[in-house]
Order: structure tokens, then C-alpha cells, then sequence
């Protein structure tokens, strides 16, 4: 079995991942973590000093070595993942269940505000411009997201209650 989470960034896919593989007694692997061991850097470092296209081809190799390896898994992908190359194809086709996790902009903004220094694509905007990066960007992004199986609106609900309802999908 293999279960793939996609939302946008803060949106709360490795935390579910790992309370849903957990529940399920499945391998957990957060696909940015899955990058930065294999590269021996932090994706904000990669993105520094390599810049964003040759990350989102490392992505692309490394999402397509998961999804090709036959161990029951929970893969929490990063924001912008679903969007580049046929990544979100190969998600479809290779994986058991994919799921959106959707959250509306103010919560993204708040969720965001605290982790802005490890957020590459958000670091230099300042707080007040958020709203409206977070808004015109998820615009961009929800397409790709919206193509899962299954789509959770996240908004107010607990990590169990999120991991409760994505099991019931796999019944």
C-alpha cells in the first residue's frame, strides 16, 4: 500500500504522514527529509546553492525512486511537488490513495509566519505580504492538488480526526 499526502507548504502533510503511518503500521518518508539525506544538504541550502530548477529535478529522480519502490508506505510530498514535470501522475498511477490536505489562506499565513527561515520560497516576504503571495501561489498550485483521489478541508480539525478520515477512504 502506498499513501501519498499533497497540500501546500505548513499544510500539515508530514505530521499527518507520520500519525497516519503510524496508525497504520506503515514506513513514513517525507520526500523534502528523503531529499536532504540523500543530497547531504537542507533544501534550503540546495535551493541556495543550486538554485530551484535543478532541486525540482533532484524532486522528480527521487519522488519517482519512492514511488517505483515496492515498500508499503506514507509519503508526504513537499508544496510544490504535485506541480513540476508529470509528478502528480506518477502519483496517480503508482499510488493506492493520494490525498489533498486543504487549509484556508489566514491559517496557511499563520502556520507559515512561524517557519518562514526554513521556507525558501517565502523567506524574504515580508509578513505583511503574505496573504497575497500564499493566495496568487495556492491559486497556481490547486489544480495539481485538487487532482488527488480525495480531498480533506483540514480547517479546525485535530491530527487524529485528519488521520481518521484518510483511513476511512482506505476502507
Amino acid at each position: 500500500m502506498k499513501v501519498v499526502l499533497v497540500g501546500y507548504m505548513a499544510s500539515g502533510k508530514s505530521v499527518i504522514g507520520q500519525s497516519l503511518a503510524k496508525s497504520l503500521d506503515l514506513d513514513f518518508v517525507d520526500l523534502d527529509g528523503y531529499i536532504e539525506n540523500q543530497m547531504g544538504k537542507t533544501i534550503p541550502e540546495i535551493f541556495s546553492e543550486k538554485g530551484e530548477i535543478f532541486f525540482r529535478k533532484k524532486e522528480y529522480e527521487y519522488l519517482q525512486e519512492l514511488l517505483q519502490n515496492k515498500t508499503p508506505m506514507v509519503l508526504s510530498t513537499g508544496g510544490g511537488t504535485p506541480c513540476y514535470g508529470n509528478n502528480m501522475q506518477a502519483i496517480l498511477d503508482t499510488s493506492d490513495l493520494s490525498v489533498y490536505l486543504q487549509l484556508s489562506i489566514p491559517i496557511l499565513v499563520e502556520r507559515i509566519k512561524l517557519e518562514k527561515d526554513s521556507r525558501p520560497l517565502v523567506q524574504n516576504i515580508d509578513d505583511a505580504d503574505l496573504p497575497e503571495f500564499i493566495g496568487k501561489h495556492l491559486f497556481e498550485r490547486r489544480s495539481y492538488y485538487a487532482r488527488a483521489k480525495e480531498t480533506i478541508i483540514c480547517d479546525g480539525k485535530s491530527v487524529g480526526e485528519i488521520t481518521n478520515e484518510i483511513k476511512n477512504f482506505l476502507l
